[in-house]
C-alpha cells in the first residue's frame, strides 16, 4: 500500500490500520478504497525507512528525503488517445495538519496519466558520445561547487569524448545498443494493461533522463493528450539524488514555468523497494535461478548495485546507501521465510573518476571471495529494473570473466525484472495508492546534489575559486580538451 502525503508524494509502506482512515473514489462506477494516514500516527517502520520525509530540500539533513521518483514513456511510438475517468471527488491529504480534504466534483472528467522516468541509453554507436555528454553535463552527476559551475559543460564534453572509445566497445558487445528504451516500452504498455485490469485506464508515459524520449518530451505529449491528474513513478527501487534527485528536479523546473502544468494534480512515488510485491518479485527470480545450481545451499547470493560517490550520502544526505542496505534485508527476510538461507553480500559496481564510492567495490569482493573459497555464486543486480549495459556487459561480461578468473566455478545472474506480471502487477497498485494523495506539484527548487557555497568560510571560498581557476585554464588549454570543443563546435 501507498500512503498519500503532501506535496503529491506518495510513499509505499506498510501502514499502522490505527492510524488510518478510509476514503473511497470511484473509477468508472466501481468504488476504490483508500488509505489515508495521519502523520502523528506513523509505525516505527515508517519511521526507520524515512519515507516520510518530505518537506523540500533546503539543509544536507533533508537534501534527498523530499525528492520524489517518477515514470514516463516514449510518446512519438504510443500516441495514446487517453482513456477517461470519472471520480466522484479528488482527494489530498496534509501530512502536516493529519487532515484528509475531499473535494466534490461527481460531474468532473479525469484524463489520468502515468509518467515512467528512467535513465535512458544510446540507440546506436553512434549516439553513444552524445548520450555521456547529456550524463556528465548533469549537475547531479558531476557536482562542482558554484563558482565552478561553467565547467559543467567542457568537463562533460572532455569526459564524454575520452569515455566513448570504451563505451562504444561495451555497447558493441550487447548489439550496438542499449535495449533500455525497448524494455521500458514493454513495461510503459504492461503497466497500462494491468491498470485497465483494474478498472483504472491510464495514459502512460515514458521519458528519459539522458536520452531519447526525454522527459521533456513525455511532458508535451501529456498536455497534449489534456491529462488532468498525473503519477509519477520512477524505475529506480532507491532513492538517490544522481536518479529520481536529478529527474525531480528537472519536472520542477518544467512545471514551474507552464500555467497549464503548475495547477494539474500530480502524485510522486518516491523510492518504493519496501513495496511487498516487489520483494516477492526478486525473491521469486533468486529461488528460480538458485534451483539450476547442481547445491543450491552451497551458493553464494551476491548482490551487485549501481554505486554512488560516498560524498552524496555523506555531504548531501542521500538515502541510498541506507535504503539499498534496507531492501537487501527485506528480501534476504523474504527468502529466510521460503527457508532459503543462503549466505549473501552486498557490493557497488560501475564506479568512474578518482573519487571514493561506495564500498565494498563488486569486482575487488569477487576476487576476495575467490580466495576464500567460495566455488558458488549466484549475481543479483539489484538495483536495476531492466536490463542494459550494467547488467549484459558488465556483470555478464566483465565481472563473470572476473568470478572464474578469481576460483569461483559456478557462475549464475538472476535476470532484471523487466516485464515480470507481479512486478507490474505491484507497481500498478502503486499507482492506483498515489491517485489520492495528486496535489499541485511542490515546485520549490530543490536542493540537489550540488553543492551550496553559501556556509563556507570566506578563507575557503577564495581557495576553492583559486584552485577552481587554475583547473579551468589547464582543462580548456589542454590539447583533448580544444580538439573536443572544435569537433563540438563544427
Amino acid at each position: 500500500m501507498s500512503q498519500a502525503v503532501g506535496f503529491g508524494v506518495a510513499s509505499p509502506m506498510k501502514l499502522s490500520t490505527s492510524a488510518s482512515r478510509h476514503m473511497s473514489v470511484k473509477f468508472n462506477g466501481l468504488s476504490r478504497s483508500f488509505v489515508c494516514v495521519s502523520s502523528q500516527s506513523e509505525s516505527q517502520d515508517i519511521e526507520k525507512s524515512r519515507s516520510l520525509s518530505f518537506s523540500p530540500l533546503d539543509n544536507k539533513t533533508n537534501a534527498v528525503r523530499s525528492s520524489q521518483s517518477f515514470l514516463c514513456n516514449p510518446v512519438e511510438k504510443r500516441g495514446a488517445v487517453g482513456d477517461r475517468i470519472y471520480a466522484a471527488g479528488t482527494v489530498a491529504y496534509d501530512t502536516f495538519s493529519g487532515t484528509a480534504a475531499e473535494s466534490q466534483s461527481n460531474t468532473a472528467e479525469e484524463k489520468i496519466g502515468v509518467l515512467l522516468l528512467n535513465l535512458g541509453g544510446p540507440d546506436t554507436l553512434n549516439d553513444v558520445q552524445p548520450f555521456l555528454y547529456n550524463l556528465f553535463a548533469d549537475p547531479d552527476i558531476i557536482r562542482l561547487p558554484r563558482l565552478f559551475r561553467f565547467l559543467q559543460r567542457p568537463l562533460a564534453q572532455l569526459i564524454s569524448t575520452l569515455r566513448a572509445p570504451k563505451s562504444k566497445e561495451g555497447y558493441a558487445s550487447i548489439g550496438g545498443g542499449s535495449p533500455l528504451r525497448k524494455i521500458t516500452d514493454e513495461q510503459a504498455e504492461s503497466l497500462k494493461l494491468a491498470l485497465e485490469e483494474k478498472e483504472v485506464p491510464v495514459n502512460v508515459y515514458v521519458g528519459m533522463r539522458y536520452w531519447y524520449p526525454f522527459t521533456e518530451e513525455a511532458v508535451e505529449q501529456i498536455k497534449k493528450d489534456k491529462i488532468t491528474k498525473l503519477v509519477v513513478l520512477p524505475l529506480y527501487p532507491q532513492f538517490s539524488i544522481s536518479t529520481t534527485g536529478s529527474s525531480v528536479r528537472v519536472l520542477q523546473n518544467m512545471f514551474r514555468e507552464d500555467p497549464y502544468l503548475s495547477r494539474m494534480p500530480v502524485s510522486i512515488i518516491k523510492s518504493w523497494y519496501q513495496r511487498e510485491g516487489y520483494i516477492q518479485s526478486m525473491a521469486d527470480l533468486i529461488e528460480k535461478e538458485l534451483e539450476t545450481f547442481t547445491n543450491p545451499d552451497e551458493v553464494m547470493i551476491f548482490f551487485s548495485a549501481h554505486g554512488v560517490p560516498v560524498s552524496y550520502v555523506t555531504d548531501a544526505g542521500d538515502p541510498y546507501k541506507d535504503q539499498m542496505e534496507e531492501c537487501i534485508h527485506l528480501i534476504m527476510q523474504e527468502l529466510k521465510r521460503r527457508g532459503v538461507a543462503n549466505d549473501h553480500t552486498l557490493a557497488y559496481q560501475s564506479r568512474v573518476g578518482p573519487v571514493q564510492w561506495l564500498q565494498p567495490y563488486t569486482d575487488k569482493v569477487l576476487v576476495e571471495l575467490g580466495e576464500r573459497g567460495v566455488k558458488s555464486l549466484l549475481a543479483v543486480p539489484v538495483s536495476f529494473v531492466s536490463e542494459h549495459i550494467e547488467t549484459l556487459e558488465e556483470i555478464d561480461m566483465e565481472y563473470r570473466e572476473l568470478a572464474l578468473e578469481s576460483g569461483i566455478e559456478n557462475w549464475g545472474r538472476v535476470p532484471a525484472l523487466n516485464c515480470t506480471p507481479s512486478f507490474i502487477s505491484d507497481l500498478a497498485d502503486a499507482v492506483i495508492e498515489a491517485l489520492p494523495s495528486a496535489t499541485a506539484m511542490n515546485t520549490t527548487p530543490m536542493n540537489s546534489s550540488v553543492e551550496d557555497d553559501s556556509d563556507q568560510d570566506p578563507i575557503t571560498y577564495v581557495f576553492k575559486f583559486l584552485l577552481g581557476s587554475v583547473l579551468a585554464f589547464l582543462l580548456l588549454l589542454s590539447p583533448k580538451m580544444v580538439k573536443a570543443l572544435k569537433g563540438n563546435l563544427l
